[in-house]
């Protein structure tokens, strides 16, 4: 007990007066004051100094239909900034709204560097609509380029209800192989495919063919084609005639239009 007593004296008889230690707080104070200041300074001399001014615009990845010069040409007046204050997420839209650009990753490098990591759309079809015609990526992602970019890429034509871009892609990839099969001497390909607001598929091929495939599941379409082409053989050679139409509408077959023979029998004579 007495220890205890013997060091609070000591304590006491060492505080420092209110007005002293007042004095300390405040002097504390300034000096934070002062460091805060420093730094402010500091970065506004770094942001305004020439050296971090965006010197280089380096562009990554996919530039197979843009060259990088082009896109740099077409991003650079939409960047502001320098190395500290330029905007990134600013930055991606900038490359983002180039043609051909479906993403971009922007990222600083020090002292005064821009990479822009790109990806390209890659066409996988031409898309229809009232508007015009537009490019459909390998996403089902409906884009706009400059469709004499795709000239001599054979590229499919969809046409559909707003927002089936990505569904129909990925039934022409099940569809053609199937149809393809149609032609004995060489591979057929689907020229064009529509599906109608009602839910009503239909192919035009390229050798001129015109295959109403009607509604249903995806799997249901692609039965009804497999079934179709299974028989067709019998059916075109039997009347050594190109295919023209067929209506794969029905629930318990087909019909067919052949160059200058229809699957119609005629009614008999007499018979109304």
């Amino acid at each position: 007990m007495a220890n205890a007593a013997f060091l609070a004296g000591i304590r006491e008889s060492h505080a420092l007066p209110g007005d002293v230690r007042l004095m300390q707080a405040t002097a504390n104070g300034l000096l934070l004051l002062a460091v805060l200041l420093f730094a402010a300074l500091a970065l506004n001399w770094a942001v305004r100094h020439p050296r971090f001014a965006l010197r280089i615009v380096q562009v990554e990845g996919d530039v197979v239909r843009n060259s990088a010069s082009t896109i740099r040409a077409n991003a650079a007046p939409k960047l502001a900034g320098n190395f500290f204050t330029t905007d990134l997420q600013a930055g991606r839209r900038a490359f983002e709204s180039v043609p051909w650009v479906r993403h971009a990753v922007v990222r600083r490098v020090w002292p005064n560097r821009l990479v822009a990591a790109l990806e390209e759309h890659r066409p996988a079809a031409l898309w229809s609509d009232a508007t015009g015609e537009k490019l459909v990526n390998t996403f089902g992602e409906v884009f706009e380029a400059n469709l004499g970019d795709v000239e001599g890429d054979n590229l499919p034509t969809l046409s559909g209800p707003d927002g089936s871009a990505r569904h129909m892609l990925a039934l022409h990839a099940r569809l053609a192989p199937v149809l393809a099969r149609m032609n004995a001497e060489a591979d057929a390909h689907i020229d064009a495919l529509s599906l109608s607001q009602r839910g009503s598929w239909r192919a035009e091929m390229d050798n001129g063919a015109e295959i109403e495939l009607g509604r249903g599941t995806d799997d249901e379409v692609i039965a009804r084609a497999e079934r179709f082409i299974g028989t067709l053989p019998e059916v075109t050679q039997r009347y050594q005639r190109p295919l023209e139409y067929a209506d794969l509408r029905h629930h318990d077959g087909y019909a067919v239009r052949l160059k200058g023979v229809t699957t119609t029998e005629p009614k008999p004579a007499g018979r109304k």
